[in-house]
Formats: structure tokens, C-alpha cells, sequence
């Protein structure tokens, strides 16, 4: 039957409208991937130097690069042109390869040299070590490296700023090959970059790492080749590839279920119907994260789609349950209090979200709400007038027919359901894989190779095991410095015992200010600085007058003001203290204290100790373990919460213990069979299984409440085993090809969903239609069906 006027202008309006948000959501909506969103609120202090350094701190921002395929001449030759190409780039803090340069201090900081290096903690100025300095200069000019320091001697004939850059280095430096880092086997040159892009912001880290490609493609180094590794570069591959996947999957999913609803319903316009709604609940979903939170997070947006994948679900039944003597108006409206009940139970599930604590949780809930109540309500009072009357009933198929029958034989035992509950346990308690995983890579979808590659770059490179971490809080930045100095013979004593390779701390780059006034203390005047290289040049080939430029900094120095954090971020060289030194407008400074090659924490704990009040040792990983178990408390808490809710709406729209229980039970078994399932297979749960198990829920409810709504009128068991045998296979297929998917995140959303979408409808089948009539007939007639109900 042809629609009326006013249905193809609502179909209009609908598709423009559709249109026109699709289009204000790609301009405005901003999507991030910042993992930290998906994390509760610190609690602690090592918590939350966790979850700065997750994406803002310098160690995720790090690049380690690695040049390989050629000699390693050419190697050294490639690594020094890509530093040099980058130095000054706009997307990176710093670029490090071991080829120092004397010009890398600014000409204003230049006369501070002698206050922030230890030389003179332990020498003085005075005619014998000039001496020394010049005649090992004399000997320097006629080696290869004269070059170099030719143009610097009549300025710094002690070399005080070569010692000064070299101990700004690494603590464990790489093996050096032709005056740049190279790996151990001395087969590749290594590099690191630090970003100034945060770890998870794709886009900003992709750029970057394409001016490090485009550096190495300038040098014309053929053969060479680059490797990249870090946080910043999983986050841009990772998002290049979870999107690539998901278009596979989704095309593949987008194909499977077209072929399916055109078998259900034979022809495209039910498609193109059932379409409408979940476009609607889509954008509805982001448009409202967007209003509310600004930006949506990436695992939301994907999270959120696939649970809209409960609302396809409203118009398949709307479709399925079409019939000759009723308008879809009026099978709308008789269908709308199960479907409404549906629609209110999983909204007050993802409704507790919002007092999780957890950003990301949070961003979930407004999006799952905001789609379900409006696909619902379109499935209710737009679809219906785009419908037309149907001259086909399902309710007459004979194969639904047998089907139905077929089921009602199968044996149901009142024991089963306890007896598969007491297994599901079993499998649980006796299960050798941990019920949680804590740890938080398993939040992360980088595989364990790259992870593993990334691991082994950096030993090479000795950057810091971020494990380990001294902190030490003071009121401003000067006293902190002051107590890390104060640690330093204590470090020194651990490196000296093997407990520790090395440290690093800002004190390293930044002394306090009473140690740098220490050092310009020992500065000799200029008068005594003349004097001593008049003596010390009488028995080399150097004139004294040589070295007044020497005098002029010497001179300068003395009248200093101690250098602080503000006067090298001015100058550009404040990147490396800002990663060991933090400022809070509440709690004042804390300096960290890195370290490498940790083999005595004990050690480590003891002299944390001995520092007093305001320092501490602070372990990542238990601090991450620790993290992610209060967000699963706190998820736990919400759920249990959300149970009591959704079991009371349920219970008032039934208003039967009874169908209560027979409408719940088969959702809450089915979550034990997947629970039990991942056990069986090895699979520790993580948040996204535990979101998944939600959406698994979720979907068994409807098929429950449908179900036990038909539960005493053929016809209608067989429109309703239609509907969820259309609505249980789509959802199949989508999530059992994203069980199959190669990243983690996605196998997480589709593995639990696909086994809890077969545990559901069968669960559901078993436990909330009725036995089959003793007389064999159990399909013959209406009134059969309800007196076996009663009896």
C-alpha cells in the first residue's frame, strides 16, 4: 500500500534532519582519545603523578627513534642531519642524539655555566689549574677535534661548558659511534624526541612523527631507515588502526546485515525504516556529550555505537510484529509498555555511570541514555506513520510454526537453571586465570610487540625505569632542589653499591639557589683571574691577553642572580627541568627523582625514608593496580545500585514477583555463562569486558520481556520469535565479527556480547515461555496455551 502525503514528507523532514546533524557533528564535535578520561579521580599522590604522566608527562610525550639499513657512517651522518632538521621545530621540546653542541646554551645563559657546574664544588680557579686546562688545550688543537674547540678557547679555555652539556646527558648514555648514540651491536643510531603534542593526541603526535619521516627523507640517506616508538606513536597508529578495522568490520557487518533483514522482511523498505531510529540515537548520543562535556572520547563514541546496537532492536520488533487487523499505529501502542519498560531499564543502567567517578563512564552514560530514549520514542510515535499496513502476518508462518513447537519440546527440568548457575560458579572459583586484570596496559589496545620492541629501545637508549619514583615536596621550587641536593650522596652511594645504574633529578640541570651563590663565591676576581693566567701561560704557546673574554664571563658570573625554573623556560631550556620538577598552587613544588637500573627498592625505600617528612618512594605500578582497582569498586558499586533500580522498574511494569523473576532470571544466568566463559578461556576481565557484560544484559532483558509478554497467544509467540530471532542474529553479527578483530579494545566489546547473546536467547526461550501442553498440541489453540499457564 502506497504512503500518504504527510508519511513521505515526515520521511523528509527525517532524512534532512538526519543530514544536517550528521554534518553540524562532523564540523564541531571534537573526538579525543585521552585514556586517563576512562580512569577515576586520583586519590593518592602517586596516582596522580600517574595520571599526569599517562599523557601530559614527558616520558609518554618521548619519542625513541632508532636509523638502521645502512653503515654506520652513514648512520651517524643521518642521525646528526634529522637532529639538526628538527632542532627549532615547532612540534618537539627537544631533539637528543648525543652530538652535543656548543652553541645549544643561549649566549644569555652562557656566563652561568660556572654556577650550574660542579667544578668548582671541588676545584678553585687558581694558576695551577689553569695551567693544567691550558696545556691539555695545547694538545687538544693539534688533535682532530681542534676544530671544534678553536673558536670556544679564548672563551672557555677549562672547557666548562662541554662538561656542563655533557653532563646534561643521559645518566646511562648509549654506546657512542662517530659522536652519536648507536645500540649495543653498534647496528643502529638511536634518537630521541620529546613532543610537545600530549601522548594521546593523535593527530597533533601523527604530524609529528611525519616531520620525522620527511627530516629523514631531506638527507637523502639512501637505505636508511626509521623506526619509531613510544606512547605518542601508538596513539597515532592505534587510532589509524582501530578506525581502519572498524570500517572492515563495519562494512562487513553493514553487508551481513542487509542480507538478513531482507531474508526477515523481503524487501528494502524495513531496512531503510529500521535505519532511521538509529541514526537518530547516534547523533542524539553525541550531540548531547558534546553539549555537556565539550568533546567525546573515542572509546565512548565506538562504546556508545555498539550500544545503540540494543536499540535496533525497537523497530525489528515494531517490523516483526506487524499484522493485518491492526494498524502499526496501534501495534505501536500495544508494543510500547514492554518496549518502554526495555528502554527505562537499560537507561537507569547506564544512568548510575554518572556517579562512577569515572569521566569516561560518565560521558557513556549521557551518551547511552540520550540514544536509547530517543530511538525508543522515534520507534513509537514517528516510524509507525511511516509504515504501511502489511497484507503479511508472521503470526500465520508455518515454519515459525514448527520452530515453536520444536523449542517447546525442548526438556526444562526446574533443576537446570540452579544446576548451571552452581557451574558457572565452579568454573569461576576454580578458574587459575585472575578474575581481574589490574594492570593497566590492559586498558591500552597497543599490542604486546610493539610494547615489547618499545621496551627494548629504550633500555638501549638507558632512558628511566618509570617504575621507581622519588618524590620529594617542598613549598617553591628553590627548597626542593635544595633537598634533592642534600639526596645526592645517598644516590651517589647506591650507585656505588649496584642497588641503582643512575639517577636523574632537576637539580642535575637546576642547583639551588644557595649552591649556585656557593660557586660564584669561588669565582676569583678579575685581577686574581689575570694574575693566574699570566702564570699559568708562561710555559705554554699562549698569550694571557688571549683569554680576556674568559675574564668577561668569569666577571659577569660574579654578579649574577641565581639562575631559576622561569629564567630557562625564557631561554628555552626549561623543557628538561618542567619533567622532574612539578608545581601545584595548593601543595607547592615536588621534585622527582628518576632512576635507572633499579636492583635494591629496599635500598631505595631506606634512604626515602631517612629524608624526613614530604619524601617518598612512590611505585607506578602498584599505584596503577590500585587505580584501576578503586575504578572497578566504584563501577561494581554503581552496577549493584543500578541492579536494585532496574529489577524495581521491572518488577512495578509486571507487577508479578513471579513474571519478575522469570522476566530476570534468564539475564542475570546468561552474565554468569559469560563470565564463566572467559574464565574457561583464559580471559581476565578488564573495564571493557565489564561494559560489555552491560550491553549483554541489557539485550537479554528484551529478549525476556518480549518473551513473557507473548507467553499466552500463539500468534504473538510466533511474531515475537521472529522479531528476536531477527534482532539476536544481527547483534550476533556484528559482535562476533568484532570478537575476531585483531586489537584488543574490540575484542573486548564483541567476544562477551556474542556469548552473551546466545546465552540470553536461550536462556530466555527456556525460562520465560511456557512448557508444552501434555496433550501434544501446545500451538493448536489459544485457550490450550493459557490453561497449561494455569495449571
Amino acid at each position: 500500500m502506497s504512503r500518504s502525503p504527510a508519511a513521505l514528507l515526515l520521511l523528509a523532514l527525517w532524512v534532512a534532519g538526519l543530514v544536517a546533524a550528521g554534518a553540524v557533528a562532523e564540523r564541531h564535535l571534537s573526538v579525543t582519545s585521552d585514556l586517563r578520561l576512562f580512569l577515576p579521580a586520583p586519590a593518592t599522590s602517586e596516582q596522580r603523578l600517574l595520571l599526569e604522566g599517562l599523557g601530559e608527562g614527558p616520558a609518554a610525550r618521548v619519542l625513541v627513534i632508532a636509523l638502521d639499513g645502512a653503515p654506520p657512517e652513514e648512520l651517524a651522518d643521518a642521525s646528526r642531519a634529522v637532529a639538526e632538521n628538527l632542532r627549532g621545530d615547532e612540534g618537539f621540546r627537544f631533539v637528543a642524539n648525543g652530538d652535543f653542541a656548543l652553541d645549544e646554551i643561549p649566549d644569555a645563559l652562557l656566563s652561568y655555566r660556572f654556577l650550574l657546574s660542579p667544578t668548582l664544588d671541588t676545584e678553585v680557579l687558581d694558576e695551577s689549574t689553569l695551567r693544567a686546562a691550558l696545556v691539555a688545550r695545547s694538545r687538544d688543537l693539534a688533535s682532530p677535534a681542534g676544530l671544534l674547540i678553536e673558536p670556544w678557547l679564548p672563551r672557555d679555555p677549562t672547557l666548562e661548558l662541554p662538561r656542563l652539556l655533557e653532563r646534561w646527558q643521559p645518566t646511562q648514555e648509549p654506546r657512542r659511534e662517530f659522536d652519536v648514540w648507536f645500540d649495543r651491536a653498534g647496528k643502529r643510531a638511536l634518537l630521541l624526541a620529546e613532543t610537545r603534542a600530549p601522548a594521546f593526541d593523535p593527530d597533533r603526535q601523527r604530524a609529528a612523527i611525519e616531520r620525522l619521516e620527511t627530516s629523514l627523507a631531506a638527507v637523502e640517506a639512501g637505505g636508511v631507515e626509521m623506526t619509531i616508538s613510544g606512547a605518542g606513536r601508538f596513539s597515532a597508529l592505534m587510532e589509524a588502526r582501530t578506525r581502519g578495522e572498524a570500517q572492515r568490520l563495519g562494512v562487513a557487518a553493514t553487508i551481513g546485515m542487509l542480507v538478513l533483514l531482507l531474508i526477515a522482511y523481503r524487501s528494502f523498505g524495513p531496512i531503510v525504516l529500521s535505519v532511521l531510529p538509529l541514526a537518530s540515537a547516534g547523533l542524539a548520543g553525541a550531540a548531547v556529550v558534546g553539549a555537556i562535556f565539550g568533546s567525546v572520547h573515542g572509546i565512548t563514541l565506538a562504546f556508545g555505537i555498539t550500544l545503540i546496537g540494543v536499540a535496533q532492536d525497537y523497530p525489528l520488533h515494531l517490523l516483526s510484529h506487524r499484522r493485518r487487523d491492526r494498524t502499526p499505529r496501534e501495534v505501536a501502542r500495544d508494543l510500547w509498555p514492554t518496549l518502554a519498560t526495555g528502554v527505562a531499564s537499560t537507561c537507569i543502567a547506564y544512568l548510575t555511570f554518572l556517579f562512577s567517578g569515572v569521566a569516561g563512564l560518565q560521558q557513556l552514560a549521557c551518551f547511552s541514555v540520550a540514544g536509547l530514549a530517543v530511538a525508543g520514542i522515534s520507534s513509537r510515535f514517528l516510524l509507525p506513520h511511516l509504515m504501511a499496513e502489511t497484507r503479511r502476518d508472521l503470526g500465520d508462518s508455518l515454519v515459525l510454526g514448527r520452530l515453536w513447537q520444536a523449542i517447546m519440546s525442548w526438556p526444562r527440568p526446574r533443576w537446570a537453571a540452579l544446576a548451571l548457575a552452581a557451574v558457572c560458579a565452579g568454573t569461576v572459583a576454580l578458574a587459575r586465570t585472575p578474575l581481574w586484570d589490574d594492570n593497566l596496559q590492559g586498558l591500552t589496545p597497543v599490542p604486546a610487540s610493539l610494547l615489547a620492541a618499545d621496551q627494548e629501545l629504550r633500555a638501549e637508549l638507558g632512558t628511566a625505569d618509570l617504575r621507581y619514583l622519588l618524590a620529594v615536596e617542598a613549598i617553591d621550587d628553590d627548597a626542593a632542589l635544595a633537598r634533592v641536593e642534600r639526596l645526592e650522596p645517598g644516590l651517589a652511594a647506591l650507585v656505588q653499591r649496584g642497588a641503582i645504574a643512575g639517577f636523574d633529578s632537576a637539580a642535575r640541570y637546576l642547583p639551588s639557589a644557595a649552591r649556585q651563590r656557593a660557586r660564584q663565591a669561588a669565582l676569583p676576581d678579575s685581577a686574581a683571574l689575570r694574575a693566574s693566567l699570566a702564570g699559568a701561560t708562561a710555559t705554554t704557546p699562549f698569550r694571557s691577553d688571549a683569554f680576556e673574554p674568559f675574564v668577561a664571563d668569569v666577571e659577569r658570573a660574579r654578579a649574577l642572580a641565581p639562575l631559576t625554573r622561569d629564567d630557562l623556560r625564557a631561554n628555552g631550556l626549561g623543557d628538561r627541568v618542567e619533567m622532574l620538577l612539578r608545581t601545584d598552587s595548593e601543595s607547592g613544588t615536588t621534585a622527582l627523582v628518576t632512576f635507572t637500573g633499579v636492583a635494591d627498592v629496599a635500598a631505595l625505600r631506606e634512604l626515602a625514608q631517612s629524608a624526613g617528612e614530604g619524601a617518598a618512594l612512590l611505585d607506578l605500578k602498584q599505584a596503577s593496580e590500585s587505580l584501576v582497582a578503586q575504578q572497578r569498586t566504584r563501577i561494581l558499586w554503581s552496577l549493584g545500585v543500578a541492579a536494585i533500580l532496574l529489577a524495581a522498574v521491572v518488577g512495578v511494569a509486571l507487577r508479578s514477583r513471579e513474571r519478575l523473576l522469570r522476566v530476570l532470571a534468564p539475564m542475570i544466568l546468561a552474565t554468569l555463562v559469560v563470565v564463566a566463559t572467559l574464565q574457561a578461556a583464559g580471559v581476565p576481565l578488564t573495564l571493557f569486558h565489564l561494559i560489555s557484560l552491560i550491553l549483554a544484559a541489557g539485550l537479554g532483558l528484551d529478549y525476556a520481556l518480549f518473551f513473557e509478554r507473548a507467553a499466552d497467544d500463539p500468534p504473538e509467540q510466533r511474531r515475537t520469535l521472529h522479531a528476536i530471532l531477527v534482532c539476536s542474529l544481527s547483534t550476533l553479527l556484528v559482535f562476533a565479527l568484532l570478537a575476531t578483530s585483531s586489537l584488543p579494545v574490540l575484542r573486548a566489546i564483541g567476544l562477551p556480547v556474542a556469548i552473551g547473546v546466545v546465552a540470553n536467547f536461550v536462556l530466555a526461550l527456556l525460562l520465560t515461555t511456557p512448557r508444552k501442553p501434555a496433550s501434544g498440541h501446545a500451538l493448536a489453540t489459544e485457550p490450550m496455551v493459557a490453561r497449561d499457564l494455569r495449571a
